[in-house]
């Protein structure tokens, strides 16, 4: 096995990609000759720094429309489970990733990782706010929490629609055990300014939820893959999210979503990323009263 200190760039890199095509850590040591602990560390170091790149080169973005959606996981035992677990720490449980997508670009505008109350979707519309630079048209799903949070981050000064999705519940058979509930109906909800009702969708946040339970072990269901320690989920969700909006080719608009958006000329490589972490960098930075999406 070898250590950290023996990898060079491109091995790095590969380890990288690899983590973000959705293999598992153990699966990738196995596959590389590199220990368990330097792909541990590795993770680590380019969480950190992927959530710096993320902070300092993501702003100013000009956008027209925006979807938001969250997504669900869970760190060592569901929530449901925890009470009855051996040694959980204390973010086992629920977790939440609440994500924001462009709909031109496609590129990952904000990201937000914990629990799915009011609280976090402040912090998450705020940090929304804060990255976009134009008027634009947002759309959420029917999640209560978002009126407040849209209003205190945006006031009048968006133009603001919710999709309110209605289900039934899934056929009782064994077949459809694990089958998720059938949508039967969706209405549209005109909440602040002027929306386009062609636009009011959360087609394309949905489309990249699937996304990121593909390319993130972590989000595999009915599996033992999934965190078993927060700060780690943390580092993978930084970590994809600068090969997502950087690295990768988004298919519908033929670049990355970067270049796409107008904040980055040209494609990165994995190699971009293993340089940023060899390079001296500050610490992430603290925003308001939450620790940040990557603890120290």
């Amino acid at each position: 096995m070898r250590s950290v200190n023996k990898l060079d760039t491109k091995a790095r890199a590969q380890i990288l990609g690899i983590l973000c095509q959705g293999m598992s850590m153990r699966a990738i040591s196995r596959l590389t000759g590199a220990s368990i602990n330097t792909v541990s560390k590795l993770l680590v170091d380019a969480g950190l720094v992927c959530a710096r790149l993320h902070d300092e080169l993501v702003h100013g973005v000009r956008s027209k429309r925006v979807q938001c959606d969250e997504i669900w996981s869970f760190c060592y035992a569901k929530a449901k489970n925890v009470a009855g677990a051996e040694a959980a720490p204390d973010r086992a449980g629920d977790v939440w990733t609440w994500t924001a997508i462009d709909g031109d670009s496609k590129l990952i505008v904000s990201y937000l990782i914990g629990a799915r109350d009011a609280d976090y979707a402040n912090v998450f519309m705020q940090d929304l706010q804060q990255r976009v630079v134009t008027r634009m048209q947002l759309t959420t799903d029917g999640h209560r929490p978002y009126f407040e949070a849209v209003d205190k981050a945006f006031g009048p000064w968006v133009d603001y629609a919710m999709l309110v999705k209605t289900y039934g519940a899934a056929p009782a058979t064994p077949e459809a055990r694990y089958s998720p509930a059938v949508c039967t109906g969706a209405v549209k909800r005109e909440i602040t300014g002027t929306p386009d009702p062609d636009h009011i969708s959360t087609s394309y946040v949905e489309r990249s939820n699937l996304s990121i339970r593909m390319h993130m072990r972590r989000y595999t269901r009915l599996t033992n893959a999934h965190s078993k320690k927060f700060e780690n989920h943390c580092h993978m969700v930084a970590i994809y999210t600068v090969w997502y909006n950087f690295v990768r080719i988004n298919s519908a608009v033929k670049m990355s979503p970067a270049m796409a958006a107008g904040i980055n000329t040209h494609l990165w490589e994995m190699a971009d990323i293993v340089a940023a972490i060899d390079a001296p960098n500050p610490a992430p930075k603290v925003r308001g009263p939450y620790k940040p999406r990557i603890s120290n």
